[in-house]
């Protein structure tokens, strides 16, 4: 008989049974769970509620629970219905009666709030961790290519030259705020929905505050019937992990672009890239590919939660259930792709004599020559108009402009004197000094600030880790 069966004269019928249960997936919280009850049973001793003996017996129940759920050998079946019963049942098969106390004072409502508040707090430190890693390989390749020239792009079309060490940058900036996102998606997850019961609260003197210190919640719910209803700190973590997927694939796709024949500027290691089945010659970028297609597996994730909750009444509803798959698969989806996309990049190899060679190719200078009229007094549309008839002036010669006499550039403006080849990929990079722009020194200085963001992100994991429960909460106190 099911442990809530005692009002039901017929058993489930296997069709409901099977459609309703949920251990399959959720089995992947049975370690939070156990540490969870725990401290419950902890708690329940401390405020007298079960007698220590009792909570003894239990936790030595749940620690064995747990050994045979590491080592798989529990059997869950779709007769458990969820991995909350799974232990509970388990644990009455342990110890009889008494194991039925560690339900005193609790819900399985808020049981199921505390344990995905468990996983996410968990899943966030593992995200910020996993950025952080992608951050310092961006970081270190910008270091080891500093002086390195590249063509910028707008419209996909080469615009104005930049060092790579700028380019790569701009990554750490985006993965700066995913940081950020999760971090704060973090201080909303941190708060003890256990004590709020099926909706209303418990009739029991419970000590809500010693519970959220022994699992290392930051504050407790104020209000027990959204304690047990409220999912947005998943839908935040979907939504952060969404838009850290849409970075991720525009790194993708910029890797399976330079990694082509066309680009040219990056080439993969072997132990990231995979060949093809009838042309020996190829070498695909498949890491890269597979983290730009799986995007949409979060972005899904994210419609289907939000789609769940909105017509959701208070408080809790079965409907629920279907937040813990959404959410696994996009926790496993981003650290998966984070996890390779740093190696990738890692052990890639830049082909910097190409990049320069591009950067200085397509009138990528055309802005500076506009710029050097300017500085001589020319105002600005007019000096844009010179260059634009300068530039169709060598697509009709099949010429570029680096390659034009003196003779030739005084056709335009009489403005363009010996000085003018000056102008050159470098002095282009260079004349971009101004704060976040791309000029050596102020990359260099972006370089140092992104170091420091990244130790303070990895410092924040740390100390985050910390807090989190152990199998220590496994032992009575004495």
């Amino acid at each position: 008989m099911k442990l809530w069966g005692g009002r039901f004269g017929k058993p489930t019928d296997q069709e409901v049974e099977a459609f309703t249960a949920s251990t399959s997936f959720d089995r992947r919280l049975y370690r939070q769970d156990i540490l969870g009850s725990a401290a419950h049973c902890r708690m329940l001793a401390r405020q007298g509620i079960i007698a220590r003996d009792e909570a003894v017996a239990i936790l030595g129940g749940l620690r064995e629970v747990l050994a045979e759920l590491d080592e798989d050998r529990l059997p869950l079946g779709p007769e458990l219905e969820d991995i909350h019963m799974a232990v509970e049942a388990r644990l009455r098969e342990k110890l009889g009666d008494v194991a039925g106390k560690l339900h005193t004072a609790r819900s399985r409502n808020d049981q199921v709030a505390l344990d995905l508040r468990l996983f996410v707090r968990e899943a966030i430190v593992a995200t910020v961790e996993s950025l952080g890693d992608l951050q310092g390989v961006l970081i270190d390749l910008a270091e080891r290519h500093s002086d390195a020239v590249m063509p910028g792009y707008t419209h996909l079309q080469r615009a104005q030259p930049v060092l790579l060490a700028h380019h790569l940058l701009a990554y750490f900036e985006m993965l700066q705020r995913d940081v950020e996102r999760f971090r704060d998606c973090y201080r909303r997850a941190d708060v003890l929905p256990l004590g709020s019961g099926a909706l209303a609260g418990l009739p029991y003197p419970l000590d809500r505050e010693s519970v959220a210190r022994e699992l290392g919640f930051a504050a407790i719910s104020r209000n027990s019937m959204d304690a047990v209803s409220d999912r947005d700190f998943v839908v935040e973590y979907l939504s952060a992990a969404s838009l850290a997927m849409a970075h991720l694939s525009r790194l993708a796709e910029e890797v399976v672009l330079w990694t082509t024949a066309e680009f040219g500027y990056l080439e993969l290691d072997d132990a990231f890239a995979t060949g093809s089945s009838i042309m020996p010659q190829k070498k695909n970028p498949d890491v890269a590919e597979l983290v730009r297609g799986k995007v949409g597996r979060v972005y899904g994730s994210l419609l289907a939660l939000l789609t769940t909750l909105k017509g959701l009444p208070l408080t809790y509803n079965r409907d629920l259930q279907e937040d813990k798959e959404a959410l696994f698969d996009a926790v496993d989806t981003l650290l998966g792709s984070l996890r390779c996309l740093a190696p990738m990049l890692r052990t890639a190899r830049v082909r910097t004599a190409r990049l320069r060679e591009a950067a200085a190719e397509s009138f990528s200078l055309a802005t500076d020559l506009a710029d050097y009229l300017v500085r001589r007094g020319l105002p600005f549309r007019e000096a844009h108009g010179v260059v634009g008839r300068l530039v169709a002036y060598c697509l009709d010669q099949g010429r570029d402009l680096p390659r034009l006499t003196l003779e030739e550039y005084r056709q335009f403006s009489p403005l363009f004197e010996e000085s003018v080849y000056a102008v050159t990929v470098d002095s282009s990079v260079a004349a971009r000094d101004v704060p976040g722009g791309t000029a050596p020194g102020r990359v260099m200085a972006a370089l140092a600030d992104a170091r420091e963001l990244r130790q303070a992100n990895l410092a924040w994991a740390r100390e985050a880790a910390v807090r989190l429960p152990d199998d220590s909460l496994l032992t009575a106190e004495s």
